[in-house]
């Protein structure tokens, strides 16, 4: 254990002072902030000009005109397509606070309205410097003006909390049918809470990021130290058993350091000022996180790290030369990359089939039991079912893994046939 102790912090502090864990880990927390900050970043290139104040229009209407009152007194729903747009009256086309905004294009232009002819608004016409009604305007204007028109039809007879009511859009709700097309009565699921399926995303890409560049760590570092023959000095002062398990745990907790350093990078760019409501802005409330959702994801990622890492260190050393390793490593990236990209195309439906087979084989469930448990309808079983699946396989893997080690580190030349491993194998006993 003093040995294996010795061989976790060498590999550790070896590979977190690499150049290429430094600035790919740089380059991760770059990207990040950057693209957290995008619209702050924005802001700041375009300056404080009247646009960040949404969109001004002016209104030809007396001061005490009711028409211009309840367009002024619209409420514009929020929306991130729309900007916000404000009224502003002018007594006349000849006010000289009207030309100098139209001059200064502190205002897109503004609406006069015709003599009445009846009930309801009069004809609307709108006028701005190049003759083109900007998008936003024509939306407020549209729901504006169908407000107030209603309003100065039926007068007093609704209120504006009525009135608002009329042009609040319906809500439709969804209810599964049973197979034999009837309603099965039970009220409508509810979805996940959209924080649940930005955790299972983001963790998805980390865990696939993460695990496959420590795997490729791992294969790298045993290859490399089998070709330039230091692995025969190595092997006098720590057993296979020892070095293997070591570099496994080691590239393990350079791989929890890396994700560390991507959570507490998004946690310090949340707690920024300007990013106080980026949450709310994607309607993400934090309350509904389901932190089992979390507890699991770090269980299951251990688990899948180790699978594949076993499986990356056994390929590692049976490759002489590091020119070779890719082509070794192909059928382990395939079966990674199936595990990722199951889950990742199935996250907007979690309960088929396909999701929940491979909840259930060991190569697949880790990425894609995270999925149902985040997205999903999942039992407790099915849940300690696959875990169980998960560890059997871990340790059939470790123990082939073990025997492929000690055999494969010491065999030079041409890559070993199965049959000739077979053999060396027997010869060794874990």
């Amino acid at each position: 254990m003093n040995k294996m102790g010795t061989i976790i912090g060498f590999t550790f502090k070896n590979k977190v002072r690499t150049k290429s864990f430094l600035v790919t880990t740089l380059i991760l927390v770059l990207l990040i902030t950057v693209g957290m900050n995008i619209p702050y970043l924005i802001k700041v290139f375009q300056g404080d000009d009247a646009s960040s104040n949404g969109i001004q229009i002016g209104v030809i209407a007396e001061e005490n005109n009711a028409l211009a009152g309840l367009l002024k007194a619209y409420v514009q729903p929020e929306t991130d397509e729309l900007e916000q747009v404000t009224v502003n009256t002018y007594p006349s086309v000849e006010d000289a606070g009207l030309k100098k905004a139209l001059d200064e294009e502190t205002i897109e232009g503004y609406i006069a309205f015709a003599e009445p002819a009846g009930e309801g608004i009069p004809p609307v016409t709108y006028y701005s410097n190049d003759g083109e009604m900007n998008g936003s305007v024509r939306i407020f204007l549209q729901n504006a003006l169908q407000q107030a028109n209603t309003q100065l039809i039926v007068g007093d007879k609704l209120t504006q909390e009525q009135v608002a009511a009329m042009f609040a859009p319906v809500q439709i709700g969804t209810q599964q049918l049973q197979t034999d097309g009837t309603d099965n009565g039970a009220t409508a699921e509810e979805s996940a809470p959209i924080i649940n399926y930005v955790i299972v995303y983001v963790l998805l890409i980390l865990f696939f990021m993460s695990t496959f560049m420590t795997g490729n760590m791992i294969a790298a570092e045993v290859t490399s130290e089998k070709s330039s023959r230091i692995m025969e000095i190595l092997i006098t002062s720590a057993s296979p058993l020892a070095q293997m398990f070591g570099k496994v745990i080691g590239i393990f907790l350079v791989g929890m350091l890396q994700i560390a350093v991507i959570a507490l990078t998004v946690a310090a760019n949340l707690m920024l000022p300007h990013n106080s409501t980026i949450l709310t802005d994607f309607n993400i409330d934090l309350s509904q996180m389901n932190m089992s959702l979390l507890i699991y994801g770090l269980v299951l990622y251990v688990l899948g790290y180790f699978l594949y890492a076993l499986l990356y260190a056994a390929v590692g050393s049976i490759v002489s030369r590091t020119e070779d390793l890719g082509q070794a490593i192909m059928p382990i990236m395939m079966l990674g990359f199936a595990a990722f990209y199951i889950p990742l195309l199935s996250i907007s439906s979690p309960d088929t089939m396909l999701v929940k087979v491979a909840s259930f084989v060991p190569f697949t469930s880790p990425l894609t039991m995270l999925l149902r448990i985040g997205v999903g309808d999942v039992a407790f079983w099915e849940i300690l079912l696959s875990l169980g699946l998960l560890l059997v396989t871990i340790f059939c893997f470790g123990w082939l893994a073990a025997k492929i080690y000690r055999t494969g580190v010491l065999m030079y030349g041409k890559r070993p046939t199965i049959k000739e491993l077979r053999k060396a194998m027997k010869a060794y006993k874990i």
